[in-house]
């Protein structure tokens, strides 16, 4: 039963890990600002492909991201240490606010791509959904929990995150006229804060394992 409620936490944890490095919900002005020339079709089908292709990512990132850490002579510690710093990154400009106004700003830059390329690849799929704080922090849990039943069980949770920002995207015109840009803006420095806390966490445990090391 311990056990059983172990894993279960693990899994939950790691699936808000992805959700507070994602942030769907902060990403949904982005969203609804590329796919703002799309009819309702177009956005779904835009929607399905970007979160389908994210969650091959993830997975993949998942099944050969401790092979990768290996060919290169990378340890696990220092890649959560960079790892930690990546996700501190990220998590001062979702705080400040330049993350999402950066993106706003390069979609209004390239207006004209967006009305003529396909966007669920690139930029949403990757980077924006499949970017590298998720991708890092997938590959430092496979690296951490390999065998066959964490990988499958943490599919299954890539798998429903995936689910969980399609439906969020698919209800993005109701989130703009319920949370606003204020309540948007809000719900993303909340996930900064949440995020830079784990990008601490990160480097903290790396730093303690390397000392432990040493000893």
């Amino acid at each position: 039963m311990l056990y059983s409620e172990c894993w279960f936490k693990n899994y939950f944890n790691f699936f808000l890990t992805l959700f507070a490095l994602v942030n769907p919900i902060g990403m949904i002005p982005i969203f609804i600002g590329m796919t703002g020339l799309h009819s309702v079709k177009e956005r779904n089908k835009i929607n399905t492909i970007s979160n389908f292709s994210a969650a091959i990512i993830l997975i993949i990132s998942l099944l050969v991201g401790k092979i990768v850490l290996i060919f290169f002579g990378i340890s696990i510690e220092s890649f959560r240490i960079a790892g930690g710093l990546l996700i501190i990154t990220v998590a001062v400009s979702m705080i400040n606010g330049s993350l999402m106004d950066g993106l706003l700003k390069k979609k209004n830059k390239h207006t004209a791509f967006y009305k003529k390329e396909n966007i669920s690849i690139v930029p949403l799929s990757m980077p924006l959904i499949a970017g590298p704080g998720a991708i890092s922090s997938t590959i430092i849990w496979s690296a951490h929990h390999n065998d066959w039943m964490n990988t499958i069980g943490c599919s299954i949770v890539i798998l429903i995150f995936s689910l969980v920002c399609w439906i969020l995207f698919q209800l993005a015109p109701y989130f703009i006229r319920l949370l606003g840009s204020t309540g948007i803006n809000i719900l993303t420095r909340i996930m900064g804060l949440l995020l830079m806390s784990l990008g601490i966490e990160f480097i903290i445990t790396s730093c303690t394992a390397i000392f432990y090391k040493i000893l």
